[in-house]
């Protein structure tokens, strides 16, 4: 069964007018250990990705060591597809939150929106932590995500209201 069904969700959490193209996706209260489970979650799981700085690919570095960097280091990028047409781009912005965002467009339908809840269920469970979803923009105001007592993506704001 699905976590969310399309046509439930697709007017107001997937309409990129309303959402913009970028939603936010962040895990709150991380650490860096929450990052390298992330990262050995992509790993493991077989996800394709790219690690890169500026214009330069390199191999994926441990958690540490990408958090670490020097604070006027261009901010790094994981790009990691869960299948070969739904992108998730993370970005190493803070050790304390695990961000990354999602393009709307690359969502569309139900078989898409069950790879991104099955996503978004893989890392929660992982990191034992809630994962949520913004409007482009608005940290703070999640309007669904994977909900770690329900083990299933949920709505955080009613649909009606956006």
């Amino acid at each position: 069964m699905a976590d969310l069904l399309w046509d439930d969700v697709k007017w107001c959490f997937f309409d990129l007018d309303l959402m913009g193209s970028l939603p936010d996706v962040r895990v709150p209260d991380a650490s860096v250990e929450d990052w390298q489970s992330v990262l050995d979650l992509i790993a493991e799981k077989g996800w394709q990705c790219q690690y890169s700085e500026g214009d330069m690919a390199l191999p994926v570095p441990r958690a540490e060591a990408v958090l670490s960097r020097p604070a006027d280091a261009e901010c790094p990028e994981l790009r990691v597809w869960p299948t070969a047409d739904v992108l998730a781009i993370f970005r190493f912005y803070a050790d304390d939150e695990v961000d990354f965002d999602v393009d709307l467009r690359e969502l569309q339908g139900q078989d898409r929106l069950d790879v991104f809840c099955g996503f978004l269920r893989e890392v929660g469970r992982r990191l034992g932590k809630s994962v949520l979803m913004d409007p482009e923009g608005e940290d703070g105001h999640p309007v669904l995500g994977f909900d770690i007592e329900a083990d299933r993506v949920v709505l955080l704001a009613d649909p009606q209201v956006r």
